[in-house]
């Protein structure tokens, strides 16, 4: 009996996490990456360049592998139906992935579910988005339904006028939502198997800057019980609901009647990447076991609290020697580098950080990332630490607040 092989599609940072875990679970790894030289084509020693566009393309390597997954969702879906019914096994099925490829399709499908949604409609004409911005009231938002990551297809609007130039080039109707007052962003994973196994990770608290994960810390510090407990039965409904395979990220805003669902992820997520160092099961390992159809992992924390920090691209070119000092200066901090060039706002790997004090493993993540990145030159700060559970979790609300005033109702990234 042979070990299976796995397919990823797409060569991104994503993929390139996968790797080690497909090596320690001894299974084959395939990567088709969009170029040479990509993040998961610096690690794989099978890789194929290939455009997913290219339906031919995609069946001839879904023809070396035994199960087709991937690190992003811009498949087309008709490839992927096409590519099922050709006898390809695809990780998420198609009938699944559509609800995180089309945000039209997942908001309906949430109404149905009796989740809580912001309210939203389709809108094809400025007419119709002047109609709906004087039921939700403006400034509201305005999303592409497919295609948008990063905060990329995502607009912030205070009239309907504003979106003028989008509706001229939309192939079909755009996705409105009403602008939600929340008091911070959350997020949920689940690992799902086509058996039907699940496993969901602590509820974590996330930060947007420019529409980007910047950093998520888990369990989110102040979350009620109740609340927490809710949302982990949600994201079990919505992944047994929809049939997904591997792991699911559902984004999440915390509103004072509890939360609404901002959007779905079926594949790693950036809001996942603290479980790499911090739970017995990364989410990387848990999606190829998934995909799969193995026994779930662990999903357990290992430490009271664990905070991830986004090292994002800037004017700082030179990332190694700043990269030593933070290796250098706290050895606890676990470096993940994605071996991509430096660009503004570019997500170029991230830190993980353990501890018992939620205030001070945030500040430690985040310096040690902004200073990579080389927008924090401080080489020796002071990280502060709480007095305790309740000081910390105000700490994290009043911070969080203070973030919810600029921050946009952004799209899901990587």
């Amino acid at each position: 009996m042979t070990f299976p092989k796995i397919g990823v599609v797409g060569g991104g940072q994503l993929a390139r996490m996968m790797a080690p875990a497909a090596e320690a679970l001894g299974v084959g790894f395939h990567v088709l990456s969009e170029a040479e030289g990509s993040p998961a084509a610096q690690v794989s020693s099978q890789v194929t360049v290939g455009d997913y566009h290219d339906y031919e393309a995609l069946l001839a390597f879904a023809r070396t592998v035994d199960v087709l997954t991937f690190d992003h969702e811009h498949v087309p879906t008709e490839h992927l139906e096409a590519l099922q019914a050709a006898g390809v096994s695809v990780q998420p099925q198609p009938q699944a992935l559509v609800h995180a490829q089309d945000k039209l399709v997942m908001r309906a499908k949430m109404d149905e579910l009796g989740l809580p949604n912001p309210a939203w409609a389709p809108v094809s004409s400025t007419a119709e988005l002047a109609a709906f911005g004087e039921r939700a009231g403006f400034p509201l938002i305005l999303k592409t339904p497919r295609g948008g990551y990063d905060g990329h297809g995502v607009r912030v609007i205070d009239s309907a006028a504003e979106a003028a130039d989008w509706f001229a080039e939309a192939p079909g109707p755009l996705l409105a939502e009403e602008k939600v007052d929340f008091a911070r962003e959350l997020a949920v994973m689940v690992g799902r198997s086509p058996s039907g196994q699940t496993a969901v990770w602590p509820v974590v608290e996330t930060y947007q800057r420019d529409g980007i994960c910047k950093e998520a810390i888990a369990p989110a510090p102040g979350l009620p019980a109740e609340l927490a407990e809710r949302i982990a039965g949600d994201v079990l409904t919505v992944a047994g609901a929809l049939g997904v395979t591997g792991v699911m990220a559902m984004e999440l805003f915390e509103t004072p009647q509890g939360y609404v669902v901002n959007e779905l992820a079926m594949r790693p997520h950036n809001t996942g990447h603290w479980t790499q160092d911090g739970s017995v099961t990364s989410q990387f390992e848990q999606h190829l076991r998934a995909v799969l159809d193995l026994p779930l992992g662990d999903p357990t924390a290992k430490a009271p609290f664990t905070a991830m920090g986004n090292v994002l691209g800037a004017e700082h070119e030179d990332l190694y020697r700043a990269y030593l000092h933070v290796l250098a200066h706290d050895p606890q901090a676990k470096v993940h580098m994605y071996g991509k060039s430096v660009r503004p706002g570019r997500k170029l790997g991230h830190v993980n950080v353990s501890g018992a004090d939620p205030v001070e493993v945030r500040a430690r993540a985040r310096h040690a990332a902004d200073y990579i990145a080389g927008t924090d030159p401080d080489p020796h700060p002071r990280h502060g630490r709480s007095d305790g559970p309740a000081r910390a979790a105000g700490a994290s609300a009043a911070e969080s607040s203070a973030r919810a005033e600029s921050t946009a109702q952004t799209g899901a990234g990587a």
